[in-house]
């Protein structure tokens, strides 16, 4: 069932859990993670980076390949299908192919070019039911080229960015996206405490979900994260397993050549990542 973010992450926050975006890559990831959401009834956000759906053919094909599958899969449980890290005109071509929701990052631009498109992109999305996810603070780490170094969100440019009535916020509070460096001092819970109290209500999103502690995440929850970004998990996950199939010559065996059989334990291996997450997030059974 393909829905908007807003109601579900609204539903999040109220209840004390969190939504699991799960980012997708081609048909496998798309299957692993609604097959998984329906078993464990619970609702779930498809991440789309600019990048994954010039992979996947375009916004068209992404949203034409997710109606179809979760039309074919018989999903009951509510899923949005979400733009991640959009630009400007990125996210009006998400709009305008039918994604749900759409993320406006407009984080590298000065504060007030940020305010500005951000308003234009919710008064777009707003008038045909898609929600709007909005950024201060660039995330660390490296999202389709643009490299952040995980700095803190100003909680001033919160208070006024979120005011524009975006439906979702993500402020950076030292995440970062990928794998997490050895000296990372963790979430500043101090910031997020702040930006909670200043935002007035708005669910709150953590990127680079990937490698947080899980008390960590259970404490961001506790202070208002409602959505949870997970995806360098999920490729990491699906490389080793495959990796593992290729060692230990199963593609030579019989018709193991065969993609369907190739990519199987990569898919096997992303449906458990998501199973765990959303047993850590606490969204099983929320449907």
């Amino acid at each position: 069932m393909l829905v908007s973010a807003k109601e579900m992450l609204q539903k999040a926050k109220a209840e004390g859990y969190a939504v699991a975006q799960i980012n997708i890559n081609n048909l496998e990831w798309i299957k692993a993670v609604l097959s998984t959401v329906e078993e464990l009834k619970s609702p779930v956000i498809l991440g789309v980076s600019e990048g994954a759906a010039k992979y996947m053919g375009g916004y068209e094909n992404v949203m034409a390949m997710v109606s179809t599958l979760d039309k074919a899969m018989n999903i009951s449980v509510p899923v949005a299908v979400h733009l991640d890290h959009g630009t400007y005109e990125g996210a009006f071509k998400a709009i305008r192919a039918g994604f749900t929701s759409v993320m406006f990052d407009g984080s590298h631009y000065p504060f007030e070019e940020n305010l500005k498109k951000t308003q234009e992109v919710v008064a777009v999305a707003h008038a045909v039911g898609v929600s709007v996810e909005a950024e201060v603070g660039s995330i660390g780490g490296e999202e389709d080229g643009v490299v952040g170094t995980g700095e803190l969100a100003d909680p001033e440019e919160c208070r006024i960015i979120a005011a524009t009535g975006v439906d979702l916020f993500a402020a950076g509070i030292g995440n970062i996206h990928g794998k997490y460096p050895a000296n990372w001092k963790g979430l500043d819970f101090d910031v997020l405490k702040t930006v909670s109290e200043v935002t007035n209500g708005v669910p709150l999103v953590l990127h680079g979900g990937t490698g947080i502690p899980a008390d960590q995440i259970t404490k961001a929850i506790s202070l208002g994260i409602a959505k949870i970004n997970v995806n360098t998990e999920l490729q990491l996950a699906f490389a080793a397993a495959t990796r593992k199939y290729i060692e230990e010559g199963k593609d030579l065996e019989s018709k193991g050549f065969d993609p369907r059989k190739l990519l199987n334990p990569g898919y096997v291996a992303m449906k458990q990542v998501i199973k765990d997450k959303l047993t850590m997030f606490g969204s099983v059974n929320k449907a």
